[in-house]
C-alpha cells in the first residue's frame, strides 16, 4: 500500500510503499478514503510535543473508509460499508483499566507499548488493520462527502466530556477556551444534546462572534482578558443565571489560573471537567479544597470518549442535530501530505478541517 510515513522528527514525511495489512481475527481491515489533519500535526511530527511514536510510522488518528475485509468473528460489517474508524484503542486483557493508545498518533504509558507496535500504522495510508471494535458503521454516504465526515473525530472529543459530566438538556454550560478546534465542536456539540446557553470564552473576539454567527443566540460569548476576576465576572454576566457546568479545553500554553477563573463560577452541585492541555506553571489548577467540599462540587478529568459515543455521535448527525457542513473544508491527495500539514496549521480556525485523501493522488481542493 502507498502510504505517507514519518521516518524521523523534523523530517517531511515520505510517501512509500509499505506491506499490506494482513487479516487477523477480531480485526478489520479498511480502505482509507478520508483522514483528518490537526493543526498541531507539524508539532508532532517535528517533535516538539513529545509524543510518544515509534517511529517509522505513517500517522493519522482515525478516518473515513470503506470495509475491505473482515475477522471470522465480524457478525455485522460487511466488506464495502461506509465505517469511522476510531484510533482510541484500548488493550483488551484487562476491562477495568486498559492500556490506551491513539493509533497512528501516540501511546499513552510504556505498557502499551506492545498495543502501539501492533496496531501501528494510522491513517495517512492507503489501508488500515483496525481492531473491530474501533470500526462503526456511518451508513451510506457519496464518497466526495467523506472529507466532512473526518469532523466525527473533533466532534467525538468533546462528547466524550459532555457525556462525562452529564449534560442535561436544559443546563448552561461553559465552553473554557472554545475558540480552538476542540473547544468550538464542544459548543456545537452542546447545542446538539440541549444545552439551553453555551458560554463561549477565548481571547479571539472574532472567533467567538463566528461562533454567535453560525450557532445563534443560544451562544454566549465571554472575551477573555487575562484577570482572573474579570474574566470570572465576564462569564457569570454572559450566563445569566446558574452555571451547571464548565468544560475546559484550554491548550498547552495557557495556566491553571485560567482554569480556574471559569472553575470557580460554577454553581453549588456543579461539574467541571479537564479535557485540555494546560501546561504553564507546571499544569497545576489551584482549587480550593473547601470550596469543592462545601459546594458539593464535581471536578474530574476525561480523555478521549467511551465507545458506545462514536454510535451515539453518528445518530446526532443523521438525525440532523449536528451538520456537517458548518465546516469548511481543505482536501489534499497523499502524494501534498506535507501541504496539508502546513495548511492545518497556518489555517487552525475553530471550524476548518484538513482532509487528506489517501485515494487520491496529487489531487487538491
Amino acid at each position: 500500500m502507498k502510504a505517507a510515513v514519518l521516518n524521523a522528527f523534523g523530517e517531511p514525511l515520505a510517501i512509500q510503499t509499505l506491506p499490506d495489512p494482513v487479516l487477523g481475527t477480531g480485526e478489520v481491515i479498511v480502505d482509507v478514503v478520508a483522514a483528518g489533519v490537526t493543526s498541531y500535526a507539524a508539532n508532532v511530527f517535528n517533535g516538539s510535543r513529545n509524543y510518544a511514536l515509534e517511529l517509522p510510522v505513517a500517522p493519522g488518528a482515525g478516518g473515513i473508509g470503506r470495509v475491505r475485509a473482515t475477522g471470522p468473528d465480524a457478525t455485522r460489517l460487511e466488506v464495502g460499508d461506509w465505517v469511522f474508524c476510531d484510533p482510541t484503542v484500548r488493550s483488551r486483557d484487562d476491562a477495568v483499566n486498559p492500556d490506551l493508545i491513539l493509533q497512528g498518533w501516540t501511546y499513552r504509558t510504556e505498557a502499551a507499548l506492545p498495543l502501539h507496535r501492533f496496531y501501528h500504522h494510522g491513517s495517512f495510508a492507503e489501508q488500515m488493520l483496525v481492531p473491530s471494535e474501533n470500526v462503526t458503521r456511518i451508513g451510506d454516504i457519496e464518497a466526495a462527502d467523506a472529507g466532512r465526515w473526518t469532523a466525527l473525530g473533533r466532534l467525538l472529543v468533546p462528547y466524550g466530556g459532555l457525556l462525562a459530566g452529564d449534560l442535561k438538556a436544559g443546563e448552561t454550560l461553559v465552553v473554557n477556551g472554545a475558540t480552538g478546534g476542540f473547544g468550538s465542536a464542544g459548543v456545537a456539540v452542546a447545542l446538539a444534546m440541549g444545552a439551553a446557553r453555551v458560554v463561549a470564552t477565548g481571547r479571539n473576539v472574532r472567533a467567538l462572534d463566528d461562533l454567535v454567527r453560525r450557532f445563534g443566540p443560544r451562544v454566549r460569548p465571554a472575551p477573555m482578558t487575562g484577570v482572573e476576576a474579570d474574566d470570572r465576572r465576564r462569564i457569570i454576566e454572559a450566563a445569566g443565571g446558574p452555571i451547571d457546568f464548565v468544560l475546559d479545553f484550554l491548550p498547552r500554553e495557557a495556566t491553571g489560573v485560567q482554569v480556574r477563573a471559569a472553575a470557580l463560577a460554577v454553581r453549588p452541585h456543579g461539574r467541571v471537567v479537564l479535557m485540555g492541555g494546560v501546561r504553564a506553571d507546571g499544569g497545576d489548577v489551584p482549587l480550593s479544597y473547601v470550596w469543592i467540599m462545601q459546594n458539593y462540587i464535581t471536578v474530574r478529568g476525561q480523555f478521549m470518549y467511551p465507545r458506545e459515543a462514536v454510535a451515539r455521535m453518528v445518530g446526532l448527525v443523521r438525525g440532523g442535530l449536528l451538520d456537517l457542513v458548518q465546516y469548511e473544508m481543505t482536501e489534499f491527495g497523499l502524494d501534498d501530505v506535507n501541504a496539508a500539514v502546513a495548511h492545518a496549521a497556518a489555517n487552525a480556525g475553530p471550524l476548518g478541517l484538513t482532509v487528506l485523501r489517501p485515494d487520491r493522488g496529487g489531487a487538491i481542493r
